[in-house]
């Protein structure tokens, strides 16, 4: 949605939505009675208009989000996030009441009506569906209306921006032979300059092991843990509630710091030791889904129909021995991807100074050159869509690093492409006109959102702001 925060220097609020987007679509019921913290203070204010923390709190307790999971995405901004959409609701509707848009009651009903989720099988309106489904969802019907009229409105603002648009044929044809046009692009596949991981010397590994020291120590764990299952856990074979009860009281347990060992001895299940380990291949094991876990000293865990519960009884950081298989074949990958990117950087910064040139892709092509044809802006069989894109926005004869799906790069030449025009004949001349239109309202809906936020002064009120957040810390 748009942008209400590009004004604001004092805090950087993340995952602001597109204007795109326009509504969220919240459930109802959210905290409940109680939910109020009677704080009058304004949290935002748009131009004259004031958004108080009242309204924000009511905002809330509609989204549908629990008190728990605010508390438990405090730290993501969920909390700036939800201010944001908001105060983007908030400045759609002064646009709404600037340009005196307007939905009767009788519009309303009908919209109503014609929802299929509250006809019967033979398309006729029941009245009975229309308050199951609010009964079902928590809200009552003057909620749901004002939501339903809201969402119109907003739809009827968007009409009103990028209504009315007919792009031109010249302009429809234009769109064609950008996107359509066929490509001839020469290409190199630079897999082949790549030195292999098995050439690195041992002298080599050494010198690139010194020098990056303390970015390759790594954590060794010594940790206990157990798999729980049914079985072990109550002497059954099926889950059944009694089993979820052991597994929540477990999970207090550890919430009222209990130990380990204490623990595993009370329910008498075995548990296995593993001392000084470290993860160097990243396979999906029990004992490396414990490694990356280990942040949290002890926890449990369900893996795949089964629980593990384990403890970090120690952890020390330190350099594994180059003499270790797994280590060696770490560092090998290292430096395999450090000579890449060092040989790709450096046919990269020769493109961009233009030193690059039709003699340098031959000397370094010689017999591997390879030709395709690309018959569209979106024909990505041999490369990557991105890189489909890019070569499409180069002048003829310039150079460029891509890629395919499997992340191969290749240094390519755009050597020549063909077009076409198209009329009003042409079969799907309707479809690429719809295109293009989309593509013009994209636009102006882009240039809508920089007017707004020239329009519109936004100011938050870091100190209510905080206060909020504090609230559900």
């Amino acid at each position: 949605m748009i942008n209400p925060f590009k004004n604001i220097t004092k805090k950087k609020f993340g995952g602001l939505l597109l204007i795109i987007i326009i509504v969220i679509a919240f459930g109802f019921g959210g905290f409940g009675g109680g939910f109020n913290i009677g704080n009058q203070n304004n949290i935002a204010k748009i131009n004259n208009k004031n958004i108080s923390t009242q309204d924000f709190m009511d905002y809330l307790s509609k989204s549908g989000l629990s008190q728990q999971v605010l508390k438990n995405n405090i730290d993501k901004n969920i909390i700036e996030e939800l201010l944001s959409t908001l105060i983007s609701t908030t400045l759609l509707s002064l646009e709404i009441d600037e340009l005196d848009l307007s939905m009767t009651e009788d519009v309303l009903i009908e919209r109503i009506k014609s929802n299929k989720n509250f006809q019967d099988e033979k398309g006729i309106f029941k009245r009975t569906l229309y308050e199951k489904f609010l009964l079902t969802n928590n809200s009552s019907a003057p909620i749901f209306e004002t939501k339903l009229k809201n969402n119109e409105l907003q739809k009827q603002l968007f009409t009103y921006i990028g209504g009315g648009i007919k792009s031109p044929e010249f302009m429809i044809n234009k769109f064609y032979k950008e996107n359509n046009k066929k490509l001839d692009i020469d290409y190199i596949n630079l897999d082949i300059f790549y030195k292999k991981t098995e050439k690195f010397t041992g002298e080599e590994i050494k010198d690139f092991v010194d020098e990056n020291t303390e970015k390759l120590k790594q954590d060794y764990i010594d940790f206990s843990y157990v798999n729980i299952g049914p079985k072990n856990l109550i002497g059954l074979e099926e889950f059944n509630q009694a089993f979820f009860d052991k597994i929540d009281d477990i999970e207090n347990q550890i919430s009222k710091n209990v130990d380990f060992k204490t623990i595993v001895k009370e329910l008498n299940l075995s548990h296995t030791s593993v001392t000084d380990y470290v993860n160097l291949d990243n396979k999906e094991t029990t004992e490396n889904k414990i490694y990356k876990s280990r942040e949290n000293k002890i926890q449990i865990f369900e893996d795949n129909g089964t629980y593990i519960f384990y403890n970090i009884d120690n952890l020390n950081t330190k350099l594994p021995s180059i003499e270790n298989a797994k280590f060696k074949k770490q560092i090998k990958n290292l430096l395999f991807q450090k000579k890449k990117y060092e040989f790709n950087n450096n046919i990269i910064n020769e493109i961009n100074k233009k030193t690059f040139n039709q003699t340098s892709f031959n000397k370094l092509g010689k017999n591997n050159i390879r030709k395709i044809k690309l018959n569209s802006i979106k024909d990505n069989k041999k490369f990557e869509i991105n890189s489909i894109k890019i070569l499409y926005s180069l002048p003829i004869n310039s150079f460029t690093l891509i890629a395919d799906e499997e992340n191969n790069v290749f240094v390519a030449k755009t050597v020549s492409y063909t077009e076409k025009n198209i009329t009003k004949s042409y079969a799907d001349f309707d479809k690429i006109s719809t295109e293009e239109m989309a593509r013009s309202k994209n636009s102006i809906l882009k240039s809508y959102d920089l007017f707004l936020n020239k329009r519109y002064k936004v100011i938050i009120n870091e100190k209510t702001l905080d206060r909020v957040k504090n609230y559900f810390r």
